[in-house]
């Protein structure tokens, strides 16, 4: 059994940061600069002034893309020392934090905006806390860990005014808008099937807890890792990566590549919230005659579908798989050509034809594939010339309400609702491993396997099977709050 871990040696009580951090406090009261100057406003510098939270691999090249706009990077925070040297190489003049709190309290009225590249556990508590005091957020993807997350982030975007984009380049690519022009020139007519996959996790998963402690490295803070989590001994080789594949920490194959892969139909399809969703999933065997049993990880593989109400009272089916699973290939693909883009990809089965694309909505492809060059639709959505990170940074720019902010790929109004439904799948392989104690005390049942879990998304609810409700919001360790 863990132990909880006394937290008052950080360098910021909790307790203080959210007493100061409120936007309400007497100590801030932050006036956010689109206020100043009414909707639309364009701030007196044409820079923007960012702060890097997680700056480490993906955060390190989250930063370097974005600096590619008017941007200027004052402050980099990051609780391990290692993952930070090639943004403090890069952004030399940056001061260096561990605790992102101790950050905007010192250095809220000196920054814009923050970009947040931390495990996924984490990712709500930094982007309210920077919501709150009124700046602009670049979010990675997934945009949260829980399904009550992404609900209070999309609607603290609109209540602090503040410009909110998610980390899936994709949806600014040209791919996903060649693949809504196609559609929406009724190519292949009423879509009511869709099939999403993946070749990942190319990390551990359906594995039990190392029962080997080891030494924490000197650069890196554990606790200020861990938070929101609950305290566990640190364990070799969690970090930087295979956090991904435990439920404290990451949200499996679903969050990692979830957001690149359904994102395309969600968007050309104009998803909102599932009615219902229902999952198979993939077990492991600790020997030769027994499965294992670790609901702490997230499972090798699995195959969920999702149910979304469509149009004209139609319902429309998404079906994803992960850990290498694939669907069918449509017998319009040649036996040998690439389907998807080899190891993902999304295909869309509509009443007069088939569309499919990769990863990103890359390489949008009619089927046969000779209809492809054979059919030209004429261009009729914007493209994003200056790139996914760049446009975030032209609307953050330009403020809240702005036809820049209106025209973002991946508003939260839209990055929201889209994690919400791959968290509603992920609820879906939870309830999966629920088990109680059989009545006669012999052995367990698994009440939630093999059913379809009815969901009521504008409030958040397992309408026919409560236990699942467990995991639309979690609790967060003692000492940590999301305040909304």
């Amino acid at each position: 059994m863990v132990q909880e871990k006394n937290n008052n040696d950080n360098h910021v009580s909790r307790r203080s940061f959210i007493k100061s951090g409120a936007v309400t406090a007497a100590g801030f009261m932050i006036v956010p600069r689109h206020v100043l100057g009414g909707k639309g406003f364009t701030a007196p510098s044409d820079r923007l002034r960012v702060a890097g939270i997680g700056v480490g691999g993906k955060g390190e090249s989250d930063l370097s893309e974005i600096a590619k706009g008017p941007v200027d990077v004052p402050f980099l925070c990051d609780v391990d020392e290692r993952r930070a040297v090639a943004s403090r190489k890069r952004f030399p003049n940056a001061k260096f934090y561990k605790d992102f709190r101790e950050m905007l309290e010192k250095e809220h009225k000196n920054l814009d905006a923050v970009t947040v590249s931390t495990p996924d556990h984490n990712h709500a508590i930094q982007a309210m806390a920077a919501m709150q005091l009124g700046k602009h957020v670049y979010v990675q993807k997934p945009l949260t860990h829980d399904i009550y997350e992404a609900r209070m982030l999309t609607e603290a975007s609109k209540r602090y005014k503040v410009v909110g984009q998610m980390g899936n380049q994709g949806s600014s690519g040209d791919g996903v808008r060649k693949l809504m022009e196609w559609y929406n020139a009724g190519l292949i007519g009423d879509v009511h099937t869709v099939y999403c996959w993946t070749d990942r996790p190319v990390w551990p998963q359906g594995i039990p807890w190392s029962a080997n402690k080891a030494e924490i490295p000197k650069e890196l803070d554990w606790d200020l890792w861990l938070g929101t989590a609950p305290y566990k001994d640190y364990v070799d080789k969690l970090v930087p990566f295979n956090w991904r594949g435990w439920w404290d920490y990451g949200t499996g194959a679903l969050g990692d590549m979830g957001c690149h892969i359904i994102e395309p139909p969600f968007r050309v399809l104009g998803l909102k919230y599932p009615s219902s969703v229902e999952c198979s999933v993939g077990s492991v065997y600790v020997d030769e005659f027994k499965r294992g049993y670790f609901p702490d990880s997230c499972p090798p593989s699995s195959h969920v579908i999702l149910t979304f109400p469509g149009k004209n009272g139609k319902n429309v089916t998404v079906h994803w798989m992960d850990g290498g699973i694939q669907p069918q290939r449509p017998e319009e693909l040649g036996p040998t050509e690439t389907f998807g883009d080899g190891g993902n990809g999304a295909l869309f089965i509509g009443t007069k034809g088939k569309m499919m694309c990769g990863t990103y909505g890359m390489n949008p492809t009619l089927l046969p594939t000779s209809r492809t060059q054979q059919i030209k639709v004429k261009e009729t959505i914007a493209r994003v010339p200056e790139g996914h990170y760049v446009q975030w940074v032209n609307a953050a720019i330009a403020g809240y309400g702005s036809d820049k902010a209106k025209n973002l790929s991946s508003p939260f109004e839209i990055a929201g609702p889209l994690t919400e439904s791959l968290l509603m799948a992920n609820l879906s392989i939870r309830s999966f491993d629920i088990r109680k104690p059989k009545a006669d005390n012999k052995g367990f049942d698994y009440p939630g396997r093999y059913i379809k879990l009815l969901w009521d998304g504008p409030n958040m609810r397992v309408t026919n099977f409560d236990d699942a409700n467990q995991f639309v919001k979690r609790e967060y360790r003692q000492g940590w709050k999301l305040g909304v």
